[in-house]
């Protein structure tokens, strides 16, 4: 199995290759800025790594032709990468900023998508290759302060589903791993109150009480998405926090519901009461 993991540096992409590295998986991945993470995977797995900075597009594709080079033939990949900032109302944030965001959480990741398509494996008989998204916030409320992230974050969750049907050989799926102790977490604690408002108190309570979902159900719920004979998962966002991930009762729900987790108009049939 070949694994390509985009942000592998991440809290949360370090954890997956961890756990599929200890199922003998071959790994690459990239990373912005070298960690005792990427040292101790190179070291442990063997995985591969490039550089890879999100905001420089020259960088990206330096980084997609290595891992071209390196993993001729993937058959998962994820696209782990995540930063919060900036954090504020949007009439009060930098714009150039706010479109940076835009390009870290949605862009980049889908010019990176673009570019390894064509090498994803096609000739697997376990099952199909698989994309690994990551959701956020705000799918069924709206997310004050953070509107670049969360807006990127909705857009993937669609565009894992227009993706799921223009390409039907392919797995898509977003993942939404819910509040996770990670390092996404410091640009809200370093802000405070004044740029994050009440969603402030809410991650130090939640950090400080440990009511974060904890970080192997996050790999448990990314490793079946990816494994999982089920076709019924394809385009679809799934919440670590609160689906039974792994259970036929849920595959049977989602091979009978088109729409189940998908994002919809709510009340889409709603008429008015005839007078």
């Amino acid at each position: 199995m070949n694994a390509i993991i985009i942000s592998a540096s991440s809290d949360i992409g370090a954890a997956i290759a961890q756990e599929w590295g200890l199922k003998g998986w071959n790994l690459f991945g990239t990373y912005r800025t070298p960690s005792p993470a990427v040292t101790a995977l190179a070291a442990n797995f063997q995985m591969q790594f490039v550089e890879c900075d999100l905001l420089d597009v020259d960088s990206v594709e330096s980084a997609c032709c290595s891992l071209t080079m390196l993993c001729s033939s993937w058959d998962i990949l994820v696209i782990a990468p995540g930063n919060l900032e900036p954090i504020g109302d949007f009439q009060n944030v930098d714009f150039d900023s706010w479109e940076a965001g835009l390009q870290i959480n949605l862009l980049r990741q889908l010019r990176i998508l673009h570019r390894l398509l064509p090498y994803r494996n096609l000739q697997a008989q376990f099952a199909e290759p698989c994309v690994l998204f990551f959701a956020g916030g705000g799918t069924n409320n709206a997310v004050l302060h953070y509107s670049s992230y969360t807006l990127s974050k909705i857009a993937l969750t669609k565009m894992c589903e227009l993706l799921d049907a223009e390409i039907p050989d392919t797995r898509f799926v977003i993942v939404g791993p819910g509040c996770v102790n990670t390092k996404i977490h410091e640009p809200t604690l370093r802000l405070g109150t004044k740029a994050a408002g009440l969603n402030y108190q809410r991650t130090v309570e939640r950090l400080n009480n440990n009511e974060c979902t904890p970080m192997k159900e996050v790999v448990e719920c990314c490793t079946w998405l990816a494994t999982t004979s089920c076709k019924g998962v394809r385009g679809r966002n799934f919440s670590v926090a609160s689906d039974r991930y792994g259970s036929s009762v849920l595959e049977d729900a989602l091979n009978s519901d088109i729409d189940m987790y998908k994002l919809r108009r709510h009340k889409n049939s709603w008429m008015p009461v005839t007078e």
